[in-house]
């Protein structure tokens, strides 16, 4: 799975590969193992290796941002919409966005964020099961509403609506499986 993590200004492509029970986080041509661990509902624990055994690993923890949390039926996850999380290192609190590969370029080329226009497809960020479908056609959303659960990798994904609208097509159903990029509905 390849990510783009937004960082400040800076945004960084990240490919992440599970093998076993670890995380292989490549970064910058840099491969880092990473030992993950939900401790809460909007919380993640990482022990995070660099490969070296002369460099001791490093304890990170992930919280969904405060403001995704407050909202009604929020997971943790990387699910694009805005997929804000508070990393704690160091004493120190780094806000971070993390999207799908190229959804920063496509949001800012096309319009399609928040205050874009025309249909909103909603994807799955990565390969797995739809669990949930919230919405019906033709209901009416609102801005972050939850729309669907994809569970992947044991975690539970909500994609949310960029912005209010209409639900004018579902294309899965619970328990179907999908691959990343397939769409699971169209917003208007």
């Amino acid at each position: 799975m390849t990510f783009d993590v937004e960082v400040g200004d800076a945004i960084r492509t990240v490919t992440v590969h599970r093998k076993g029970l670890l995380l292989h986080v490549a970064i910058g041509g840099r491969t880092h193992v990473v030992d993950v661990r939900r401790v809460g509902d909007a919380t993640l624990s990482m022990l995070v290796s660099n490969g070296d055994a002369t460099r001791p690993v490093t304890s990170v923890d992930a919280a969904l941002h405060p403001s995704a949390a407050a909202a009604p039926g929020a997971r943790l996850a990387a699910n694009g919409i805005p997929g804000a999380f508070d990393i704690h290192l160091d004493g120190r609190t780094i806000p971070v966005q993390i999207r799908q590969a190229g959804a920063f370029g496509r949001q800012k080329e096309k319009g399609t964020g928040v205050t874009g226009t025309g249909p909103q497809r909603i994807v799955s960020p990565m390969p797995g099961k739809v669990v949930r479908v919230l919405v019906a056609a033709g209901d009416e959303v609102k801005a972050r509403q939850g729309l669907v659960v994809v569970e992947a990798m044991k975690m539970e994904n909500e994609l949310r609506a960029d912005r209010n609208g209409r639900v004018r097509d579902v294309a899965v159903t619970v328990g179907q499986s999908v691959d990343a990029g397939t769409v699971l509905m169209v917003v208007e």
